[in-house]
Order: structure tokens, then C-alpha cells, then sequence
């Protein structure tokens, strides 16, 4: 199995990628708006993914959070609100809040396993910081640590209810980024002192099952390369400092943060101790660039992989989720 996951061009698979995907043995695939049209063309697409990697559990991803950030749109599915309605309900009444985003991110998962997807990107535990790029902006959950973790634990529940694994991003915190690291390279200047700030809401919430590496540079740990790219940032803070053991993946090759082919990107995010390297645009030569020098999949990330995607076999009777979104909304009400 490559240390890679991929998407892919359209609605379906097309030849080449069948053959792509069949020689390369992915660890795992991500979905975006192109390729989700409807209810059953998508659960065709799901289908003959897992069947292509010939694993049930299969990682077949999703940035399904809320908001500007949604793949899965209307009039084929519903809208759901961004983060920020739930981080302003936390003000009012903190355990209405907590119930609010569990419902919430219970009917999204619901929506998601009944379209064949097991993983969505989601929660982010960026904490959000005033004149920062806003990129991050509404789909943060709080400008104060604990009550992202809060709400950010509420969002691993609610989705894990329902058989689909969480992703905590942006390791070790995109809050402080003064530009959008899909277009150049953010440098955070912050204190390792102030920098505890960020670290606190994947600190509390350690234990999830995946997470999402930041393309950031943090000038306290390594001023030369961002996180995704650092051995320093990957092992000295997230997995020691942190204590994140769990499975991590690099954000997106493609992003602009980032500098090099598509080859020395994707060897490079591996070599600093990403389980898994991103690549996101379904680009046949892009993704010929990656699978030509990431290695397969470590004995760790295989360990890791196994623990996390063990949240998806759970057995689940057809539920509506229109009543978690009733429930959902009657308590976004109170803000």
C-alpha cells in the first residue's frame, strides 16, 4: 500500500485511473465538488473505489465541514452552517453549544456514510486569532482553547456515532497565519510561549484518530520549513509535545505554500514523518509525479490506519438525519 492518498478527475472513474489506482494501491481517496453530482452517482463512486482497493475500509475522504467549505452541496444535499455559529452559541450557553455541533456533526456523518464516505476533515482545532488571514475566519470554533476542544470533541463524537472518522486540523495550528497557505507561504513569528495557546486544543483532544498537518512555517521550531515538511514540528511537537499518535496526513501537495515537483513535495512531507502524503487535484501527471517517490506505507501508519478506520465498523440501521438537524437548530435558536 503507497503512502499517498488521491483524488481524482470526475463523477467516475475513468480508464486511466482505474489502472493508476490499481497499480498504485493508494492508502486512501478524497472527494471534492467535481466529483459529487447526486445520491446515487456518488454512492456508484464510493462503490467502485472500495472495490478498485479491495478494502472495505478503504479511507474514502471528505471536507464536508460546514458553510464556504462543502463538497456535498444543495440541491443534492443540505446546507449545514459554518463553525462560527456554534463558537457564538458556546458564549450563550456552552452545553447547548457542545449539543448543537454533536447533532450537527452526527447528520453530517449520517449524510456521509450514506454515500459511501467513512472520513471527513473535520474538526478544525485552529484557534482563531484576530488579524489573521481568514482563511481560517468563520470555520473556527473559537478564538479560546478549551472551548475549541470542547466543541471540537463534540464534533469527533457526533461523527464517530455514526461511523465516520474525524480528521483534527491544522497540526499545530493555522489560527496565526497572516496569509492563505493555498496561494504562498504563511511564517508565524509567535513565541513558543505564545504558541501554547495553539497547541492546546490538539493537546486535550491528543487521542483522535487522524490528523491534518499545517503548511506553515513556525519560526520558534524551525524557521527554514513549514510543518508538513519539518521532522522537528512532526516529532518534536506534534507527536512528542502534543502526544498525537494517531494517523497523519499532510495537507494538500498542491497548495502554493509549498515549493518543488510534485515528487520532492510528496517524498518530502513522507520523509519528515507523515504517515501519508495529500494530493488533492486528480491530475494524472501530478499523481504519476507522487506515486514515483513516496514509499509504501510504514508498519506504523499500516498500525495506525487499522486503529483509526476500526471507528467505521460499526452497524447502523437507515436513519433520517433530518431530526438531528431539527435538534440542531432548535438549539442554534438560543444564540
Amino acid at each position: 500500500m503507497q503512502a499517498a492518498i488521491y483524488g481524482l478527475e470526475g463523477s467516475a472513474l475513468n480508464a486511466d485511473e482505474r489502472d493508476f489506482f490499481h497499480d498504485a494501491e493508494p492508502a486512501g481517496f478524497i472527494l471534492f465538488r467535481r466529483n459529487c453530482e447526486n445520491q446515487d452517482q456518488l454512492l456508484r463512486l464510493t462503490d467502485s473505489l472500495r472495490e478498485i482497493a479491495s478494502r472495505d475500509d478503504v479511507p474514502i475522504l471528505i471536507d464536508q465541514e460546514g458553510g464556504r467549505v462543502a463538497r456535498m452541496r444543495p440541491p443534492a444535499w443540505p446546507a449545514f452552517p459554518p463553525a462560527e455559529k456554534f463558537a457564538h452559541l458556546y458564549r450563550a450557553a456552552p452545553s447547548s453549544a457542545i449539543e448543537a455541533v454533536r447533532s450537527n456533526a452526527r447528520a453530517l456523518a449520517l449524510m456521509l456514510r450514506s454515500a459511501g464516505i467513512n472520513v471527513n476533515a473535520l474538526p478544525l482545532l485552529d484557534v482563531r486569532q484576530e488579524g489573521a488571514s481568514d482563511i481560517i475566519g468563520d470555520r473556527a470554533l473559537g478564538s479560546e482553547p478549551m472551548q475549541v476542544a470542547a466543541l471540537g470533541r463534540a464534533v469527533l463524537d457526533g461523527m464517530a456515532s455514526a461511523g465516520v472518522i474525524g480528521i483534527i486540523k491544522h497540526m499545530p495550528g493555522h489560527g496565526r497565519a497572516l496569509v492563505d497557505s493555498h496561494k504562498e507561504l504563511p511564517v508565524v513569528s509567535a513565541s513558543a510561549e505564545e504558541l501554547e495557546v495553539d497547541l492546546e486544543p490538539f493537546e486535550r483532544l491528543a487521542s483522535a484518530p487522524m490528523g491534518m498537518t499545517a503548511h506553515v512555517v513556525y519560526t520558534a521550531w524551525d524557521s527554514e520549513r513549514p510543518a508538513s515538511l519539518s521532522p522537528t514540528v512532526i516529532r518534536d511537537v506534534i507527536r512528542q509535545r502534543i502526544g498525537f499518535d494517531g494517523w497523519l496526513m499532510s495537507d494538500d501537495l498542491g497548495m502554493e505554500a509549498l515549493q518543488g515537483d510534485f515528487a520532492e513535495r510528496a517524498a518530502g512531507v513522507v520523509a519528515a514523518g507523515c504517515d501519508v502524503a495529500l494530493h488533492c487535484s486528480g491530475k494524472m501527471e501530478e499523481m504519476i509525479a507522487v506515486a514515483s517517490s513516496v514509499p509504501a506505507l510504514s508498519a506504523e501508519g499500516h498500525d495506525r490506519l487499522n486503529r483509526a478506520m476500526a471507528g467505521t465498523r460499526i452497524d447502523l440501521e437507515p436513519v433520517d438525519f433530518a431530526e438531528e438537524i431539527a435538534k440542531r437548530d432548535q438549539l442554534l435558536a438560543l444564540a
